[in-house]
């Protein structure tokens, strides 16, 4: 019973060392993970934080172009109302004003800012504002025929369409009319 006892004992010794090595591999290899889940977890926090600083950047750029623009705008608007002013109180005022329109003319092509040529063309609803239509046979259908209020672009984008009165004859009593005929 003693060979057998020790054969028992040297196969449980056995069974001890590999589970033990079986433990410490693990162990290592825990360890591995947990190192690169925090190298992980460091960079993710790293990146949060720049996601953060560069909203935080963009947003104090984006107030600090609002805040230029705005001077810029009130800065001519300042010197628009000036010349008003000096037009009010020069006993010539018509040439003031001639004065002021071509301030205005000058601010508008420096910002690019262009009518809508609209009498006598086609009308675009991504241009023109319809706010009447009236019937006139000597014009086709869909012509502007005034404009009640002026459209601007500014570059290509609109920035107020115009206001305007398009011819729609009516073709049904047309058709009607033909029929009876």
């Amino acid at each position: 019973m003693t060979i057998k006892s020790d054969i028992e004992k040297k196969e449980t010794l056995h069974n001890k060392n590999q589970a033990q090595s079986k433990i410490k591999k693990i162990k290592e290899k825990l360890k591995q993970v947990q190192l690169e889940l925090d190298q992980k977890n460091d960079k993710l926090l790293r990146t949060c934080a720049d996601v953060e600083n560069f909203r935080k950047r963009t947003e104090k750029e984006l107030l600090f172009r609002e805040e230029e623009t705005k001077k810029k705008y009130i800065s001519e608007l300042i010197e628009l109302h000036e010349l008003l002013k000096k037009a009010i109180d020069d006993e010539n005022s018509k040439q003031g004003l001639i004065l002021i329109m071509q301030n205005i003319e000058k601010f508008f092509e420096r910002e690019e800012i262009k009518h809508i040529d609209c009498v006598g063309k086609s009308f675009d609803h991504n241009l023109h504002h319809a706010v009447t239509t009236v019937e006139r046979e000597e014009c086709e259908d869909n012509i502007v025929v005034e404009e009640v209020k002026k459209g601007y672009l500014i570059g290509d984008k609109i920035l107020r369409p115009s206001q305007v009165i398009v011819v729609k004859n009516n073709k049904e009593n047309e058709k009607v009319v033909e029929k009876n005929e």
